[in-house]
């Protein structure tokens, strides 16, 4: 998968974790925490926006996701991605991309 960008989301003054009311979603070795629509991960003394680059495909995914799979769906910009076996899927273009 290729690796996320360094996006500081700026003027965040709400500290994410245990609690603070936000979904927690585990991402490879950090928590990304839903927020207005988006992920932020804590970076240092900040939190960055966590946005894969570039298009990373889901190989032989034969589940489908929708209201009722079973699956955590997760509000994400203009679609919804869905928890699977650790990760975030999104539908793209008749497959499921990673996260």
């Amino acid at each position: 998968m290729t690796s996320t960008m360094h996006a500081p989301h700026t003027d965040h003054e709400h500290t994410h974790g245990e609690g603070c009311g936000h979904v927690a979603v585990p991402h490879g070795d950090h928590i990304d925490y839903v927020h207005d629509g988006h992920l932020h991960r804590a970076h240092g003394d900040h939190y960055d926006e966590c946005e894969p680059s570039g298009h990373n495909p889901h190989d032989e995914h034969a589940h489908q996701h929708g209201e009722g799979c079973g699956h955590v769906a997760i509000p994400h910009g203009d679609h919804v991605d869905y928890i699977h076996d650790g990760h975030r899927h999104a539908a793209h273009d008749g497959h499921y991309d990673e996260h």
